[in-house]
Formats: structure tokens, C-alpha cells, sequence
């Protein structure tokens, strides 16, 4: 009976380790305050404005990379208000569109909305960070799944962009994303 309890507390433990890695270190445990007193500052009516380039990759659950793909984006920003339009074109053949239509409040917070995000996405700029959280619904073809994305960008050398997403259903990460954006001049 002491072995089984110990194996069961040694279980626990683990679990507890487990929960609080992934809540409060790595990937999931970033905040906007990490970033605040850092630079250069991210403002994403200016960084994410005019003809842009996306170049990137989407890692499945075990690390290995199980799409490449482009894409050409346009945003566009009347004040705090925008849209950032997306065509995406993967290694596969498919073409992917969408819009991103972007509100931006005085205390740097982000509402965002897009056909497959349920709701709203959340999220705000502090520093060289944008973190965005939503749910989004795969289209039908890829089994119409509902993941939670976070979402992180960070503003490199004041123009280009590395994007670093994460995909979870039920809290395990199902998928990565990471891509580089740039305005379309520069590639």
C-alpha cells in the first residue's frame, strides 16, 4: 500500500509540475509586462499598415513541420480601426483568405475579429510585443475543429516581424506556427 501512495503523491507532483510549467513558464507564460520597458515599440497601425509579406511554417504535436506557406497582406487603418487582409498560399495548393478587422483602444488593447475566430480575439501591445488570444474554427476540410490560439508578435529591427502561435484543444498544444512578416518591398 506505501508504494502505491507513493507512486500516486510521485503522479500528482508530476501533474502539478506539469500545470504550473506550462501556466506561468515558456510560451504560455509570457505577459505584455515582459516586454513594456523594452523596445523598439510595436504599434501595429504602423507595423502591420500597407502591403506586407508573410513567409512560414506549421509544426504539427510532435515538432515536425507539416505545412509551408506565403502570404500576401494589406492592411489598411483609418485611426484606431484597421483591417489587415490575408491571402494565403500553402505548400499543399490551398489558398486561404482573411480578414482581420482590428480595433485598438487607448490603453494598447486589441479587439480583433475574422470570419473563423469565434467572438472576439483579445489581446494588446506593450514594447516589441502584440499577443493576441482567440478561437478559431478550421475550416471543414481540416475537420472544422475549435482550437485556442495565442498568438505573439515581436518587432525585430522596426521592420520585420517574427509571428510565434500556438494551437491547443483541450490545453494541449495540437500545432505552432512561426513566420516571419515584412513589408512586400523588402522580400
Amino acid at each position: 500500500m506505501d508504494i502505491f501512495v507513493s507512486v500516486l503523491l510521485g503522479f500528482a507532483l508530476f501533474g502539478l509540475i506539469f500545470v504550473l510549467r506550462q501556466k506561468f513558464a515558456g510560451f504560455p507564460g509570457q505577459t505584455l509586462t515582459d516586454y513594456e520597458d523594452q523596445g523598439p515599440e510595436f504599434d501595429v497601425r504602423k507595423h502591420l499598415s500597407g502591403p506586407l509579406r508573410c513567409e512560414g511554417l506549421i509544426y504539427g504535436p510532435l515538432g515536425r513541420v507539416t505545412s509551408r506557406f506565403t502570404a500576401d497582406m494589406l492592411g489598411t487603418w483609418d485611426g484606431n480601426s484597421g483591417t489587415l487582409a490575408e491571402t494565403f498560399r500553402y505548400d499543399s495548393g490551398a489558398v486561404q483568405q482573411r480578414a482581420w478587422h482590428l480595433e485598438l483602444d487607448k490603453n494598447n488593447r486589441i479587439i480583433a475579429r475574422a470570419d473563423d475566430v469565434i467572438g472576439a480575439g483579445r489581446g494588446g501591445q506593450s514594447g516589441p510585443a502584440v499577443q493576441l488570444c482567440y478561437d478559431i474554427r478550421l475550416p471543414e476540410e481540416a475537420g472544422g475543429h475549435v482550437l485556442n490560439v495565442v498568438d505573439w508578435m515581436y518587432i525585430v529591427d522596426r521592420k520585420t516581424i517574427i509571428n510565434r502561435s500556438q494551437f491547443r484543444k483541450y490545453g494541449i498544444k495540437v500545432a505552432e506556427l512561426v513566420a516571419t512578416i515584412r513589408p512586400r518591398d523588402m522580400t
